[in-house]
């Protein structure tokens, strides 16, 4: 649908609209200062584009793309990071994905934008999980554009733009912030990424896998990361509660807001008494604390990360895809693993013994979820040598649908004791 499309379509439904017309606007290469030269304190319903902030997209789209937009036919994976888009009309898009470490420099953008400029008339893209895409229209262009590509190296021989993440592999992880930037990790983001997908690697460009896998790191449980429905998700854990700094509270933090902060009530108000003075503060019931943080986003005198009680929880069997079965929210299988920096081993270790297990033994366009529901949980223990814990059954009071509610169950080694 164009804009003369979406205005007669809008004006069906909601009457005649002002006489301002968004689509010369919306026509011209996006300009931040449009918004104030267009707006007018005294109409300030006159000249509105939008009320929720970024221009319209069709700007940024490259011409081919605009031009058969909703028109595409087809697309075919032809190697790990290439896809070839075919539209009605004949025309033909090779894309070239290629893996991005989401936190950049300046001057790697800069590196990023003179590629496009060279090959692809000043188009680029992200995706959702911090790729970077190319778009080029001749297989000439392509080959010139690969060559380029894996010609760019650290000085240490790594690739600067590695092609790969699309069909059965691994995908780019998408991560949180981490250390280097969040308040309230419990791990650090892109030191776990980079330690992981080294080790990984070697499936991110190629197709050796029975379908792709999804893997994603969260700093911390407020989640911010997609570990909630991902194959593999790598969660940051606090297991202890926030430290009161009774000293600095009343300086820095108002305690209403502290003690509102907790959708647990495990914060109370409460006095102590330092050097002769009674001074306000707070107490927090350790056993109603889900170790969220919102207190400390509240009040910096009430810490939550800790050196010995951070860690790593691993996840699995998470996927948003439709596609042969249902959705599916991510399962706890191992509740936690130390920090390990600057390289994670144990973590490294566990993620790849699950990825390797999954190739070797799930069915083509299998997902790693859909592999361990046929195979029973019990099995995925067992295969993937990890311990099975009460951290892994699911106490939430309203989660009766998980439970084993029939007589079917698949026996284990983790089950011949019992």
């Amino acid at each position: 649908m164009d804009l003369k499309e979406i205005r007669e379509k809008l004006q069906e439904d909601w009457g005649d609209l002002p006489s301002f017309d968004i689509s010369e606007v919306v026509s011209k290469p996006y300009d931040p200062k449009l918004g104030e030269e267009l707006y007018d304190p005294k109409k300030p319903m006159a000249n509105r584009i939008t009320d929720i902030g970024p221009p319209y997209f069709e700007q940024f789209f490259p011409e081919v793309i605009k031009k058969n937009y909703g028109k595409w036919k087809s697309h075919e994976i032809m190697e790990p990071g290439i896809i070839k888009y075919t539209s009605e009309t004949g025309d033909v898009v090779y894309v070239v994905r290629c893996g991005s470490p989401r936190l950049i420099t300046t001057d790697t953008i800069r590196e990023i934008c003179d590629i496009a400029d060279k090959y692809c008339d000043g188009y680029m893209r992200w995706t959702t999980r911090n790729n970077i895409e190319f778009h080029v229209e001749t297989e000439d262009q392509l080959r010139a554009l690969l060559d380029d590509l894996k010609g760019r190296k650290f000085p240490g021989g790594s690739y600067k733009f590695p092609v790969g993440g699309t069909g059965a592999s691994v995908t780019n992880i998408v991560h949180t912030q981490g250390w280097v930037h969040c308040h309230t990790p419990a791990t650090d983001a892109s030191g776990v990424v980079k330690a992981v997908m080294d080790d990984l690697f070697e499936y991110f460009g190629s197709h050796k896998l029975p379908a792709q896998v999804r893997i994603a790191l969260a700093c911390c449980l407020n989640m911010c990361g997609a570990v909630h429905c991902s194959d593999i998700a790598i969660l940051g854990v606090h297991r202890k509660p926030p430290f009161v700094e009774d000293d600095r509270i009343t300086g820095v933090c108002e305690i209403p807001l502290a003690v509102a902060a907790c959708p647990l009530g495990a914060i109370k108000p409460a006095t102590v008494e330092i050097d002769g003075k009674k001074i306000k503060t707070v107490r927090v019931n350790e056993k109603r604390c889900m170790f969220c943080g919102n207190c400390y986003t509240m009040c910096p005198a009430m810490p939550l990360a800790d050196m010995d009680g951070d860690g790593i929880a691993i996840l699995v069997g998470g996927k948003i895809s439709n596609r042969v079965s249902a959705p599916k929210f991510s399962k706890l299988v191992i509740p936690y693993i130390p920090n390990e920096p600057p390289r994670w081993p144990s973590t490294v270790k566990v993620i790849r013994k699950i990825l390797e297990t999954y190739a070797s033994d799930a069915n083509k366009y299998e997902r790693l979820g859909e592999w361990a529901e046929r195979i029973g949980w019990e099995r995925f223990f067992e295969k993937c040598d990890i311990p099975f814990t009460d951290k892994s059954i699911d106490d939430y009071r309203l989660a009766y649908d998980t439970y084993h509610t029939t007589t079917q169950f698949k026996w284990s080694v983790h089950t011949d004791n019992l």
